[in-house]
């Protein structure tokens, strides 16, 4: 009995050693992250960071698309001062109706049309007399559209995302850097009143070193599946795997870390749940393809990490019931925010030094501030442009009035011949992830190496800003 317990045991030491030597070995392995191709940039070309333009009395646009985000564009931009809108574009009568309707309302002229064909966009682009073309179709036409109409002497403002493969990011980077006009991508969250005021607070550096980062688009469409033209957008759920539509969580996340601006996206992983209710809202709206499966995950999430080591968070669902959600929350060493399910905030007392806030002796750093020391400070802290344009924001409208802000910050720049608040790049990096996420994803949530889009430019500027003329 005791040589066979010694027999045993023996063969249990052995064995543990070697599952002890080969995690040993494994832990020694390196595993690179897959790479994709980073092209070099064109002879002749340089980067656009910090572009500038000359100053446009007026700004002069042409709106291509008229739907359900189209639509508000003319609603806002017959409130914004030095504007004029020159040409509107959309297949569907009953849009140019309601938008020229909306121009007589808002004593405004109304604009040339571009209809019936599905290039007639094309020619609002060759116009002479647009500055501005403003995208706001469906996904697959921005990238061309945002090109042809930078090839075409005009800046380029595209509604979210504007890219929906590397191949495309590229293209518009390109085309950017090759014509020196602006490419925009129309990311309205970054306006959002409370975070405008927490990046004031973090730019003030209430919350230390700014350590990780999370967004996330949590908003289930049940209610608009519908009205998108063509179910374009389940459709592209259905072709597509990854996180699709990541740019509301992502690009309030990386003004908050300076990306581009002193750091950069280096890493990512991300992985998605089975595809559960996609595949029925395809058959119940007629989009379901029968030669392969709905390709997305309901739920997608995806992990990042930045070149000085700070991590963000995104995730995606659209599918399911949840409260609407952006996450928007962030740690630093020094204090922590979170706008979803509450606005909250938590700092070390001494950061609150110099703040208008009273009785700060009586906070503690494992529980939201209270109340009225909440208000006391997003009052003193909230953003100059918050403060000079709030109540307009708020009474034109548009997503709570964040739209109409990113409309006028767009216009104030052009006016003033000023860097916009959001380049081409910021574009690259918040898009990439809908191709980046797929290929982690579809090789065993694999991480993936994030591309440089600034071409080695990323270290020129330090930290992020809102340009405002003197």
């Amino acid at each position: 009995m005791k040589k066979r317990l010694s027999f045993i045991c023996a063969a249990f030491a052995l064995f543990s050693f070697a599952a002890s030597a080969v995690t040993a070995q494994q832990l020694d392995k390196k595993y690179a992250p897959i790479e994709v191709v980073t092209p070099a940039r064109p002879a002749g070309q340089q980067d656009v960071i910090g572009l500038t333009a000359p100053k446009l009395k007026t700004v002069r646009i042409g709106v291509i698309g008229l739907g359900m985000r189209g639509i508000g564009v003319i609603e806002r931009w017959v409130h914004l001062p030095g504007v004029e809108i020159k040409a509107i574009c959309d297949l569907v009568p009953k849009n140019i109706e309601r938008a020229q309707n909306e121009l007589v309302k808002g004593k405004f002229p109304k604009a040339a049309v571009y209809t019936g064909s599905e290039d007639a966009w094309k020619k609002l682009c060759e116009r002479k007399d647009i500055d501005l073309v403003y995208i706001a179709t469906d996904w697959k036409h921005h990238a061309q559209m945002g090109v042809y109409a930078m090839e075409h002497g005009k800046h380029a403002a595209i509604e979210v995302p504007a890219a929906m493969t590397l191949d495309e990011i590229w293209q518009l980077i390109n085309t950017s850097e090759r014509t020196r006009k602006h490419c925009m991508q129309l990311e309205n969250c970054v306006y959002d009143f409370f975070e405008m005021t927490t990046l004031n607070m973090a730019q003030h550096g209430l919350f230390g070193d700014i350590l990780h980062v999370e967004g996330s688009y949590i908003h289930n469409l049940e209610e608009f599946w519908p009205y998108y033209y063509n179910n374009w957008r389940l459709n592209y759920n259905n072709e597509y795997r990854g996180d699709v539509y990541a740019t509301h969580g992502l690009g309030p996340a990386c003004q908050l870390l300076n990306i581009h601006r002193g750091d950069r996206l280096k890493t990512l992983v991300a992985m998605d749940t089975k595809a559960v209710t996609g595949p029925e809202l395809a058959k119940k709206y007629g989009v379901d393809d029968h030669s392969k499966p709905f390709q997305n995950g309901d739920h997608t999430m995806t992990f990042i990490r930045t070149e000085n080591g700070k991590t963000i968070q995104i995730q995606h669902d659209v599918m399911n019931p949840r409260p609407y959600s952006r996450m928007y929350q962030l740690t630093g060493t020094d204090g922590f925010a979170n706008k979803y399910p509450i606005e909250q905030y938590c700092f070390r007392p001494k950061q609150l030094k110099n703040s208008e806030v009273p009785n700060l002796e009586n906070l503690n750093m494992h529980a939201a501030v209270p109340e009225n020391v909440k208000e006391a400070l997003m009052k003193q802290y909230k953003h100059p442009i918050t403060k000079m344009l709030e109540e307009e924001a708020k009474k034109v409208g548009g997503h709570g009035g964040m739209d109409y802000i990113m409309d006028y910050r767009l216009v104030y720049c052009l006016h003033n011949g000023l860097p916009l608040d959001m380049d081409v790049y910021d574009l690259a990096e918040w898009c990439c992830m809908a191709e980046l996420t797929r290929l982690s994803i579809e090789n065993g949530n694999a991480p993936v190496a994030v591309p440089d889009f600034t071409r080695g430019g990323w270290k020129k500027l330090n930290g992020f800003h809102h340009a405002m003329a003197e």
